[in-house]
């Protein structure tokens, strides 16, 4: 598996865990855990949009 399939995948995990969270806490965004989960999906979203910013200029 390429690494852009890779991170795509943990994207996908991440998101799904980050929408457990947020129902499990009753949609309070601004609990802790739900914010620490957020601020890791946007980070694995970062780095996936700089893989493919990457491909794209090759």
């Amino acid at each position: 598996m390429s690494e852009v399939e890779d991170l795509l995948k943990d994207v996908n995990i991440l998101r799904e865990k980050l929408e457990y969270l947020i129902d499990k806490k009753n949609g309070n965004l601004i609990d802790p855990e739900v914010v620490a989960a957020s601020k890791v999906l946007n980070a694995a979203l970062n780095r996936y949009n700089e893989l493919i910013e990457e491909k794209m200029k090759k």
